[in-house]
């Protein structure tokens, strides 16, 4: 079970997650927010085939660290976080990083979700932990439009 105010903070690149995590909140009665890169990506900063891409570089660098546009009005607010992105060369991409960086989750609950073509969402999970340890982590789970809403009414 969830506990206090929940956020259901998501980065989506291509609307896919997007629309699971406004199915979640939607079964949690929880606020939005979307992690949004300072600076929008295109199709061909997308495109994970070409060595040179800007989410490729991104991927490749594990310092790297996107800017987000825009802050979390009251964070201190929330007691659950859940955390939704695609997964990128099997972890979180690296504006995720980024998000989980830019605030103080000790004594907050964090929630991972995720969307795949194909990867788990276990070593995402173990990042997320590494680059957040104050947080009290819960299990995540890899979701889709279709299990999304029916995963949420499970927390």
């Amino acid at each position: 079970m969830v506990d206090g105010k929940i956020l259901v903070a998501y980065f989506s690149a291509g609307g896919v997650t997007a629309g699971a995590a406004k199915e979640i909140a939607a079964v949690l009665g929880a606020d939005l927010y979307e992690i949004k890169p300072a600076v929008p990506y295109t199709a061909a900063d997308l495109n994970w085939m070409n060595k040179q891409s800007r989410s490729t570089l991104e991927m490749t660098d594990p310092d790297s660290r996107p800017e987000i546009a825009g802050k979390i009005k009251d964070f201190a607010q929330y007691q659950t976080i859940l955390i939704g992105f695609p997964v990128w060369w099997y972890v979180e991409p690296r504006i995720v990083d980024t998000f989980l960086e830019s605030y103080d989750f000790a004594g907050k609950t964090l929630i991972p979700f995720a969307t795949s073509g194909g990867s788990g969402i276990e070593k995402a999970a173990a990042s997320l932990k590494e680059h957040c340890p104050a947080a009290a982590w819960k299990a995540g789970k890899l979701v889709n439009r279709s299990n999304a809403a029916s995963w949420a009414e499970t927390l």
